[in-house]
């Protein structure tokens, strides 16, 4: 199974960036895929979730109205659209896939990506 994010950079505060996480090696529909991020010096932060079939999805109030998720179950890829980034958007970002759901609420995934960096700086 891998889980390949990519996308990331260094974007100035109000720019725009996505992100995308390939996925393989798994059977790609049945998977919650959720976005998490961690900044530096903090613990892990759940940014947003879209459901197996892709008609529901979930934000966190920090990212709420700035980002959104979606799904391809035909290329197997999430990605992360997100404007209006702030220096408090900076953070490692990574996907995972949830097999249960609510999994991701307590960070207990059934797979994960390295991570791509974003970094929102001027």
């Amino acid at each position: 199974v891998q889980l390949v994010e990519s996308g990331g950079g260094l974007v100035q505060p109000g720019g725009s960036l996505r992100l995308s996480c390939a996925v393989s090696g798994l059977a790609f529909s049945n998977y919650y895929m959720t976005w998490v991020r961690q900044a530096p010096g903090k613990g892990l932060e759940w940014v947003s979730v879209v459901y197996t079939d892709g008609s529901v999805t979930e934000y966190a109030d920090s990212v709420k109205g700035r980002f959104t998720i979606s799904r391809d179950d035909a290329k197997n890829t999430v990605d992360l659209q997100m404007s209006s980034l702030t220096s408090e958007d900076t953070a490692l970002y990574f996907c995972a896939a949830c097999s249960h759901w609510g999994r991701w609420k307590g960070f207990d995934f059934d797979y994960r990506g390295e991570g791509t960096q974003v970094t929102v700086s001027s």
